[in-house]
């Protein structure tokens, strides 16, 4: 039996072997150096697989502990690097589209629960009231302990008008919340526009998906209309809202930055190990568009470039929406208010495998024109604005919290004091009002709301900045 155990180990060590050297071959083709294969590793490997294939209480397939052992690799890197199977590589592709299946959040994995980075808004995970931080511990009657973060997505998957029963550990609650979702077919609304009032443009994006620039560009067309129509005097005032927009993909950042841009304007520039990881992007077609040949940047009027702009953050604008509000803070071209951003200043790249699968791997950090790191650190606003009127805002997750992040590679965080007015500070405590419990609460369901207090403050700035013009 030991002999024949041996045995089986040397051949899985061929084989193991022999697939990294393929891999390594054909990941640094071109390349001066390779690495060396690290023979003792491979070789507990080895071991462990084989005490599993012949000890393990069940008979185990060679594919599930083959991903499982991938899985696990990536899950152990950063936050945001994954294995994707093939259904999870395909809901990938959708989603950036703009419609796919499920509940409607953005989803990491803590202590082996399954935690909420943010939901998306208007999906039904949103309107159910799942908050960012939230810990599901349970789906329906199934305990997420011991499943793979893609398992328990899976299990969130499912026909549209289906129901999952959520298990949620919330901060700040002394039980268990349940929480019941309908399942449906989400289509998400990247760009949502509103004449706020004559002269003064608003503009939303919820996430950033493919059509997203071309979607800002039909947007502030209809607002110029509809201000003529309203026998306005023209667009003297923009909000950008980025609020809760958890990103999404890097041109459609470019190409919203850059209609608000000079040409040529450096946008943002990428860092990493490789050369292709090494990139600047800039305010130009090759950059933001993808395929189309209709620069449809082309159509916005000239005033666009120049209207007076206010952009708006919190602690749920991430990744691509970081980009955009850091391009525009670092070129003077608009002022940014709100509270500090959730810090996500990596960038994934997807590779395809040869089993219609994928690997999502952190490959680069991102900087700002200026060169800042936005990584476990955010966006600092140029003036602090709560969520509401008595300085409170509620407490958000934000990308230092999260497990193994990519630390800040230009200077240190201390994830325990959140950044505040440019510095760090300690949690203040304060006594819970009325006020304060409807902060704690998601953005005003209303576009454009009067109630909104950052976005009343980001007015009366454009209109004291109008002032100061005459």
């Amino acid at each position: 039996m030991r002999s024949k155990l041996q045995h089986i180990g040397l051949v899985m060590f061929g084989l193991i072997a022999g697939i990294l050297v393929s891999l390594n071959f054909s990941a640094t083709a071109g390349k001066d150096a390779t690495a060396a294969l690290p023979i003792e590793e491979l070789r507990s490997f080895a071991d462990v697989y084989n005490a599993i294939k012949q000890g393990y209480v069940e008979p185990v397939e060679d594919k599930k502990l083959i991903t499982h052992a991938i899985s696990g690799m990536l899950a152990n890197l950063d936050p945001h690097s994954a294995y994707l199977d093939a259904d999870s590589f395909k809901d990938l592709q959708v989603s950036t589209q703009g419609e796919f299946g499920g509940l409607g959040i953005e989803v990491g994995m803590e202590d082996g629960l399954v935690k909420v980075v943010a939901p998306i808004e208007d999906t039904p995970a949103w309107k159910a009231g799942v908050k960012p931080g939230d810990l599901i511990y349970k789906l329906d009657d199934t305990p997420v302990k011991g499943l793979s973060l893609n398992d328990a997505v899976k299990k969130m998957r499912g026909k549209p008008k289906s129901q999952i029963r959520l298990g949620i550990l919330r901060k700040g609650e002394a039980k268990p919340l349940e929480i019941t979702i309908m399942r449906d077919k989400i289509k998400v609304v990247s760009v949502k526009s509103k004449l706020a009032e004559p002269g003064y443009a608003y503009v939303r994006i919820t996430q950033f998906q493919e059509e997203t620039t071309a979607d800002v560009v039909k947007a502030i067309e209809k607002l110029v209309k509809q201000d003529k129509d309203a026998k306005g005097d023209g667009i003297k005032g923009l909000v950008l809202d980025l609020r809760n927009d958890p990103g999404g993909l890097l041109n459609a950042a470019v190409g919203v930055s850059a209609a608000f841009l000079p040409p040529k304007t450096l946008v943002t520039s990428t860092e990493g190990r490789t050369d292709d990881a090494k990139r600047r992007y800039l305010a130009s077609p090759e950059d933001y568009m993808r395929g189309s040949k209709d620069d449809y940047l082309k159509r916005l009027p000239e005033f666009v470039k120049t209207v007076p702009m206010v952009v708006l953050v919190n602690g749920g604008s991430a990744s691509a929406s970081e980009i955009v509000a850091g391009a525009l803070q670092d070129h003077k071209r608009a002022m940014v208010i709100g509270t500090q951003t959730f810090g996500k200043g990596s960038v994934q790249t997807i590779l395809p495998l040869s089993n219609n699968a994928a690997i999502k791997l952190t490959t680069a950090r991102y900087y700002t024109p200026l060169g800042r790191s936005i990584q476990a650190k955010g966006i600092t606003p140029d003036v602090i604005v709560e969520e509401s009127a008595n300085g409170e805002s509620r407490e958000r997750l934000r990308e230092a919290d999260l497990e193994r992040h990519l630390d800040n590679d230009k200077e240190k965080v201390d994830a325990a004091k959140p950044v505040k007015n440019g510095k760090k500070s300690k949690p203040e405590k304060t006594d819970k009002t009325e006020e304060s419990e409807e902060a704690s609460r998601t953005l005003p369901t209303e576009l454009a709301s009067k109630n909104d207090y950052q976005l009343s403050q980001a007015m009366t700035l454009l209109k004291a900045w109008q002032i100061m013009k005459k």
